[in-house]
């Protein structure tokens, strides 16, 4: 069974058509290919890494079918730095957040490394996808949730104090502790998205992969979840790669930004990018 199918069963208990997964990824020399890749849901939150990790992609190539998606991309995302993919639509940002976590086969290799880019690393990776849809009227709650994709407890047996201790631990770091007995289906999207946000740091990653994470929320709620993950990277030393199509939140919030359109077009600061000749061409 596949990551994401065996994520998809675990959660199915509480929201069927909601997605969200950990990865635990194997050492990457000679290198990481998802056909060779021994891909792992990680229960413990072992990892070779400590900190955060750098990602290297070399010469990576998808297609679907007789479709390029992606052609021979080559980045360098560095530890430590906040790199928004951005592009216009179809242009394979969802499919390279894929391809890093070993979903899709793909050419060429992923590579994990140290801060000094010599030891590879097997890091544990944090992953929130494009906004799940949850039935307003699912009577799942926040720690039903959390229970069902973070622990072997059913979800029908009442929740022992440890365990309830444990999920407001993890929602205090996004701010969302009082929400814990709310349903998922009434959160407004930049609730929802804190809540999945909180459940990709468990266990702590060195690398957390956003999937366009402010669709469908409000201005006020967009705001304040991206001062959320700033203030997570700042202090749980992580790397994140995040796909976005706002031009003032990367400009405030991003290290680096890559500009894709099946290959890699731009690649550098935000005002190197979101001020240059390819940019207007590709997103005006």
């Amino acid at each position: 069974m596949s990551p994401r199918a065996t994520w998809s069963a675990l959660l199915s208990v509480c929201a069927p058509t909601a997605r969200q997964s950990w990865r635990h990824l194997p050492p990457s020399p000679p290198s990481l290919r998802h056909k060779e890749a021994h891909m792992l849901i990680n229960p413990h939150g072992k990892s070779t890494c400590d900190v955060a990790c750098c990602t290297r992609i070399e010469g990576v190539s998808v297609s679907i079918g007789h479709q390029v998606v992606l052609d021979n991309i080559n980045l360098h995302m560095h530890c430590g730095e906040t790199t928004a993919i951005i592009g216009p639509n179809g242009a394979g940002k969802s499919t390279l957040i894929k391809a890093i976590l070993g979903e899709i086969p793909h050419a060429g290799a992923i590579r994990f490394t140290n801060r000094e880019n010599r030891i590879p690393v097997s890091p544990i990776i944090g992953y929130v996808p494009q906004m799940p849809r949850f039935d307003a009227q699912y009577p799942a709650t926040v720690l039903d949730l959390f229970v069902a994709c973070t622990s072997n407890h059913p979800v029908w047996l009442p929740c022992t104090k440890k365990l309830r201790s444990e999920v407001i631990q993890c929602l205090r770091a996004v701010n969302m502790e009082e929400q814990i007995d709310r349903r998922v289906g009434v959160l407004s999207g930049g609730e929802l998205q804190r809540v999945l946000l909180a459940l990709a740091l468990r266990p702590r990653p060195n690398l957390l992969l956003l999937d366009e994470p402010s669709s469908g929320i409000d201005v006020r709620g967009i705001e304040q979840y991206y001062r959320t993950v700033e203030d997570v990277k700042e202090h749980g030393d992580l790397s994140v790669i995040l796909v976005s199509h706002d031009p003032d939140l990367i400009r405030r919030y991003a290290d680096r930004v890559v500009l894709i359109c099946r290959k890699v077009v731009k690649s550098g600061t935000p005002d190197e990018v979101l001020d240059s000749p390819e940019y207007r061409a590709l997103l005006g």
